[in-house]
């Protein structure tokens, strides 16, 4: 579980622009987005 919680903190990320926030939540985003289709199709 601490591993886990390690990896959330490293994905994080508190620039101070709000447009790199924005990219990196977007990216974010579709990556698990992306994950989920997969996971879906495969099913």
């Amino acid at each position: 579980m601490n591993d886990l919680l390690r990896r959330a903190r490293a994905l994080r990320c508190d620039p101070g622009d709000p447009g790199q926030a924005f990219r990196h939540r977007l990216g974010v985003g579709l990556a698990v987005a992306v994950l989920i289709l997969v996971l879906s199709l495969l099913r």
